[in-house]
């Protein structure tokens, strides 16, 4: 049927019909193809073990978007020397008193500045950081049929397997697949989990919740507040476990691995792979977040800089697609998501002056994220929707 669409004929008939006429049938046409792509329940691995050359349209990204439009590579290589993702090693900061000052103070410039910054000395090891990345992994490169019966878009489900969760609402779709599970305050039962990566979801996110006090301790800090000042407000409440693979593409050029955003939660703690592509903007311009073995990305979220009054800010980042692959990384969001919980966050009053009023209105964790999720990645800030 499409190939018919370029007759000479039915191309005159397209030019006679009023406008809208075409944009609408070019968007049923659109909303068909994403029903098609979703009802397969098989993802983006499914195109790409389905042997396509030639992406789809509906993961076309806008010509903005596209990574055609980075600046010129060799301008980029000349500065990369100039500009680096802060590094915060965390050895000792526990038991010495200089060591964890400094561990302060570079979290306190690197969450005003950059909103990103990697750790090193964690306290997780590499053995389990090599079984989630390989659980990941696995799951998404198991059977087909094994696979489908997670797929789902109910976000009540104690496991979420899908390709998009805005597939529907986003300008174009990314070129990832994933899968998310609440695992705190409610952790999922073992049995609603899946059985290939089930244990290790369970090890590591009690492992990151671990790490969590650890920085949300340096963060508060920072802020010049009571080390338990952020975790007594239950920023490191809940936490989200979510599994990303982005599978090589026939045309990264044209699409994302994930559209530009900031990150609907109080922190997130990111372990990537040896392949790369998440970038970070700064400045103006897109830096990269290189993979450094051992080491965790950390950055700061939406919620996060809400709380701080802007102090600490959740920078826009995003994931380019990439002729090699799979890329896995594994995200882990610290928020309670769409749990129906009272609190209400707005500025740390602690933080506010007559010279620093309060420039956000307070919010709970379920509106902030559930306004997120409607809007889709379109490359606007949620925060913009909370200002006052």
């Amino acid at each position: 049927m499409e190939e018919s669409t370029h007759h000479p004929q039915i191309q005159i008939r397209h030019e006679n019909r009023p406008k809208h006429d075409e944009e609408e049938e070019e968007e049923d046409q659109r909303e068909s193809q994403l029903k098609a792509f979703d009802e397969t329940k098989e993802g983006v691995k499914g195109l790409v073990d389905a042997g396509i050359t030639k992406l789809p349209s509906i993961f076309i990204a806008p010509p903005q978007q596209q990574q055609t439009s980075l600046p010129d590579a060799a301008a980029a290589a000349e500065e990369e020397d100039m500009i680096m993702i802060p590094t915060i090693d965390l050895e000792g900061v526990h038991e010495d008193e200089a060591k964890r000052r400094r561990a302060v103070e570079a979290a306190r410039e690197a969450s005003e500045k950059w909103g990103f910054f990697q750790v090193t000395n964690h306290g997780i090891s590499g053995g389990v950081v090599a079984e989630v990345i390989g659980g990941v992994r696995g799951f998404f490169e198991q059977e087909t049929a094994a696979k489908r019966e997670w797929y789902t878009r109910d976000l009540s489900k104690g496991f979420v397997y899908n390709s998009n969760f805005d597939l529907f609402s986003a300008p174009s779709a990314n070129w990832r697949d994933t899968f998310f599970c609440p695992m705190a305050p409610l952790p999922p039962h073992p049995q609603q989990l899946p059985p290939i990566c089930r244990d290790i979801l369970i090890k590591y996110s009690n492992e990151v919740q671990k790490l969590g006090r650890v920085l949300f301790g340096l963060l508060s800090e920072a802020l010049g507040l009571h080390p338990n000042y952020l975790e007594d407000i239950e920023c490191n409440k809940g936490l989200a476990f979510l599994g990303h693979y982005y599978p090589a593409c026939p045309e990264p050029h044209l699409t994302l691995g994930t559209t530009k955003h900031a990150d609907n939660d109080f922190l997130t703690v990111l372990l990537q792979d040896e392949i790369g592509g998440l970038q970070v903007l700064h400045g103006n311009r897109w830096v990269d977040v290189p993979y450094v073995p051992g080491a965790l990305v950390v950055n700061i979220g939406d919620l996060l800089q809400l709380v701080t009054n802007d102090r600490f800010k959740s920078s826009e980042h995003r994931v380019l697609a990439n002729e090699v692959g799979p890329r896995i990384s594994v995200a882990c969001f610290f928020t309670t998501n769409l749990l129906p919980l009272p609190r209400l966050y707005g500025p740390i009053k602690e933080l506010l002056s007559d010279e620093n009023p309060a420039k956000y209105r307070e919010t709970t964790v379920k509106e902030y994220v559930t306004h997120f999720y409607a809007k889709g990645l379109d490359g606007n800030s949620a925060l913009l929707h909370f200002r006052l």
